[in-house]
């Protein structure tokens, strides 16, 4: 059952699921895809999704660039933490943070847009790109699509902009690996978190909410251990938000936003 895979719990079921929900529920991370390529058409659709997503004052800060080239994927692989996946996509989006339409738009009007050297602004660039993404990664799963995120496109973002040729004001904010999933591929349905660990009534209740971590800890090392992994959640957690070598020179994201003109102040 979908719900049992989702929480890493065989016992559990959900009423009221339909296609939409079963799908949703279903969803895993793809990193090894076939040979097929994405199609035009399959393009145009993952972007008519992206673009139906909700966006904060009709604003939508967000632009997507389709790379197909092999050469410039395999180059944006070194750069997104030399993953290969990225290089053996077929299709590889990159999502922009994109604050540089409005000042063009600022620009030929001859009037100002302060308000985007404000921190808040870049929140809502960022925002409105993931849940654009997101809208994307539902489509791409309808059509028989698999997909990844890759933030480490985060990593090294002033190379990214130069090999993307991204005018001041926008930044990559994430990557995603689209393609026909490669049924070989040894990975499932990764549990999550217990709704009650993360769903709270009226008021955050902390104590009650944690409590259900130690259980997640075990069927996380349940799944990992499948797949010869090693760890269970909290020590994930632990390790990957330790300090500044932990973040993959990510801890310096925001002079570097800077210098590509989002100063978010």
């Amino acid at each position: 059952m979908p719900a049992a895979a989702r929480y890493g719990d065989p016992s559990l079921q959900l009423e009221g699921l339909n296609d939409v929900l079963r799908s949703q529920l279903g969803r895993r991370s793809v990193r090894a895809f076939t040979d097929r390529p994405v199609t035009d058409a399959e393009l145009t659709a993952l972007i008519a999704a992206a673009q139906s997503a909700p966006t904060s004052s009709n604003l939508q800060p967000w632009s997507v660039i389709a790379v197909r080239d092999p050469a410039r994927k395999a180059r944006l692989a070194v750069l997104a933490g030399d993953q290969d996946f990225v290089a053996r996509a077929p299709l590889f989006l990159i999502w922009v943070a994109d604050l540089g339409r409005a000042r063009r738009l600022a620009a030929r009007a001859g009037t100002r847009v302060d308000a985007t050297d404000y921190l808040e602004t870049t929140v809502i660039g960022f925002v409105d790109t993931a849940l654009a993404a997101q809208n994307a990664v539902v489509a791409a799963t309808s059509l028989g699509l698999g997909s990844v995120f890759v933030g480490a496109v985060r990593n090294h973002p002033e190379q990214i902009a130069a090999e993307l040729g991204l005018p001041p004001h926008t930044v990559a904010a994430f990557g995603l690996a689209v393609g026909t999933p490669d049924p070989t591929e040894q990975a499932d349905v990764k549990p999550r978190l217990p709704q009650a660990a993360v769903l709270h009534h009226e008021q955050y209740d902390a104590p009650a909410a944690d409590a259900h971590i130690a259980t997640y800890d075990e069927r996380l090392t349940a799944y990992n251990t499948r797949f010869g992994l090693p760890g269970n959640w909290s020590d994930r957690v632990l390790a990957r938000l330790h300090g500044p070598a932990s973040m993959a020179g990510r801890h310096h994201l925001r002079a570097i936003l800077e210098r590509l003109g989002l100063p978010s102040r």
